[in-house]
């Protein structure tokens, strides 16, 4: 049985859409074949069209064990939505970060998971529907600041047929450091250690004013972190533009977004886009980028 010949329901006005539902398909019956059949604990999924980065697997047996010791959260991501050349550090290739939002491009889940998402599987865009916060239940997910995967010509022809390929996928810089990350200690990543020192460092940054300062100061930094605040959609959309990295949301979640922070890196300047502490109060899920 395959995605092909396995019985899936679509209804009509998403017909133009069936390559979506044949890949979620083709997910359950592959994610239950290694789970329900094979009984194995945790499963690295990749797309055919990914290659992948000299320690990609070193990367996975790593973090693997976090997910066992963290129920807060519930994959480990080999990409990084904002991993543009411009957007990050390539000096520290052994960066890791906690994000809110699933980004997927080469992932890894646990039995555990399968065995709560397995029997309400969505019948397609299964990985929108797992970056609603109904599924997700405020849950967290490793990604690196560099990616572990990247994407190959092939991804042009794939099902969103070249969909945002030329202009961002294809420009994903794909790690080339091996990094021996089995020998270091990652428990940083834990929420318990993470959080009050990723928002001490955040909080602590010196806060630009304006979208305007914040171009002046990644032309000519005077420091080397800096902190850009932001209060309504229009204000995130507006830096972000500026700033160049994606601007869209999934259930509210920005990209790579944390609690709320998005960074970056630019010009030896780490740039983090975070909101007023003081009056978030989580994610806005009417929060949507326009359509360009």
């Amino acid at each position: 049985l395959n995605s092909w010949s396995a019985h899936f329901t679509v209804i009509p006005e998403h017909k133009r859409y069936i390559t979506y539902y044949r890949i979620a398909r083709h997910y359950k019956l592959g994610l239950s074949y290694v789970f329900d059949k094979l009984n194995y604990s945790s499963v690295i999924i990749t797309e055919d069209d990914l290659d992948i980065a000299p320690d990609f697997f070193e990367y996975f047996s790593a973090t693997r064990s976090l997910l066992d010791a963290d129920k807060t959260l519930y994959c480990i991501s080999a990409w990084n939505d904002n991993g543009k050349d411009y957007l990050i550090d390539k000096k520290q290739p052994e960066l890791l970060y906690r994000s809110d939002f699933f980004s997927g491009l080469g992932w890894m889940m646990t039995r555990e998971l399968w065995n709560e998402l397995g029997p309400i599987w969505p019948n397609g865009f299964w990985d929108d529907w797992i970056r609603n916060n109904t599924i997700r239940k405020n849950r967290a997910c490793i990604r690196p600041e560099i990616s572990r995967t990247g994407m190959t010509i092939e991804g042009k022809k794939g099902a969103s047929r070249g969909l945002f390929f030329t202009q961002h996928l294809a420009k994903i810089l794909l790690n080339e450091i091996f990094v021996n990350f089995t020998k270091l200690n990652l428990r940083y990543l834990l929420k318990e250690n993470y959080d009050h020192t990723f928002l001490q460092r955040v909080y602590s940054a010196p806060l630009i004013s304006s979208v305007e300062m914040l171009t002046k100061e990644v032309i000519t930094p005077a420091s080397s972190v800096v902190r850009v605040q932001y209060t309504t959609l229009e204000n995130y959309l507006q830096i972000a533009d500026q700033l160049k990295i994606m601007r869209d949301f999934k259930d509210g979640v920005p990209r790579t977004a944390y609690l709320g922070v998005i960074t970056c890196f630019i010009n030896g300047v780490r740039i983090y886009i975070a909101p007023d502490w003081n009056i978030w109060s989580g994610y806005n899920s009417n929060w949507e980028a326009p359509s360009e």
